[in-house]
């Protein structure tokens, strides 16, 4: 994806700050050394997407993330109605990355005031989140905090089982090839870099500049994919290890092991992509650091079991496994 690929813009656009999510406001390597730092402090788990317990023959694995400030989208809209399958979807999907059926959730709204509405709203999309995931809603916390919260925040824990044989290793291995699957859009990671670029010169209900979407922020704001449903054949095919792809970008295909990720054949990136690159300017390094870039969810295994695994599903060999380090998209180095 370059600027030529994203379209033409106004005469001075290229004069333009280039944005990226530090300047938005989001510096990566901080957050991570912050979790590093918290790590250090509590000590670790056993796991990397979700926390595994030992149980005895199974695991009980706990996975926990909020929706972030794609909330300020939904608030701009007066909008809360799909927020709930975002908050399911990126605990739903830590865990599948793992090799662990997600079970149940609770979920966790503050909010500066109770607003019936708005709870109605988010409460929909979290029923509508865990029919797709097939999870059980079992129960939830309310806060009421105007000193702390403005607005509302909304996140949750995913609960999941699984047999000890059934979970993934969690190592990929050379020569492995890369199964890779769409993603429904920007997902729940990024907003901040994406509303950043979205506002400099639209509002959020201006009307949308691509086809799909009425209105900014409604391109927004499409929920996460949930992928429970790769599970089973994932399993059936021998999966040695797969990657959410969330904040941070295809950077976290580095979160399957210490090899070079060669990424050949990705699909393309959706228009909100292409809008918010020329936006704000970002170079194709920001993007694929910080987005999905169109491919949310990626598996590795053995070469002869990938064309079986994208049969059986709606994914596709997207590049390959090799030995040294960092990540490879297309001809970016990440």
């Amino acid at each position: 994806m370059t600027g030529n690929d994203a379209g033409e813009g106004p005469a001075d656009e290229a004069d333009e700050e280039e944005l990226t999510y530090a300047d938005a406001g989001v510096d990566i390597d901080a957050s991570e050394a912050a979790t590093a730092a918290l790590v250090g402090a509590v000590g670790e788990s056993e796991g990397d997407y979700a926390g595994l317990l030992d149980i005895g023959d199974r695991y009980l694995a706990l996975a926990t993330d909020g929706v972030g400030t794609k909330l300020i989208v939904a608030e701009a809209l007066d909008d809360y109605s799909t927020v709930g399958i975002d908050c399911i979807a990126m605990n739903a999907n830590d865990l599948v990355a793992a090799g662990v059926r997600p079970v149940a959730f609770v979920d966790y709204l503050a909010v500066d005031a109770p607003d019936e509405r708005f709870a109605e709203q988010v409460g929909r999309g979290l029923s509508a989140g865990a029919e797709a995931a097939g999870v059980e809603l079992v129960g939830g916390e309310t806060a009421v905090m105007p000193e702390v919260i403005k607005g509302l925040d909304l996140a949750g824990t995913c609960a999941g089982l699984a047999r000890k044989d059934a979970i993934f290793p969690g190592e990929a291995e050379e020569g492995d090839a890369l199964v890779g699957f769409r993603s429904s859009g920007i997902h729940s990671n990024g907003l901040t870099l994406a509303r950043e670029a979205a506002t400099r010169d639209h509002e959020y209900d201006d009307d949308c500049p691509f086809e799909g979407y009425d209105t900014v922020g409604e391109a927004l704001l499409e929920p996460t994919r949930i992928y429970t449903d790769l599970l089973d054949p994932m399993r059936e095919h021998g999966v040695h290890a797969a990657a959410h792809v969330t904040g941070g970008g295809w950077t976290n295909l580095e979160r399957m092991g210490s090899f070079r990720y060669v990424v050949e054949d990705a699909f393309d990136p959706h228009p909100v992509f292409e809008f918010v690159q020329r936006a704000g300017n970002v170079s194709d390094e920001e993007m694929h650091r910080t987005f999905n870039m169109g491919t949310g969810f990626v598996a590795a295994l053995a070469p002869e079991n990938a064309e079986e695994l994208a049969a059986a599903t709606d994914g596709r060999i997207v590049g390959r496994v090799e030995s040294g380090s960092g990540v490879a998209v297309r001809s970016l180095e990440l």
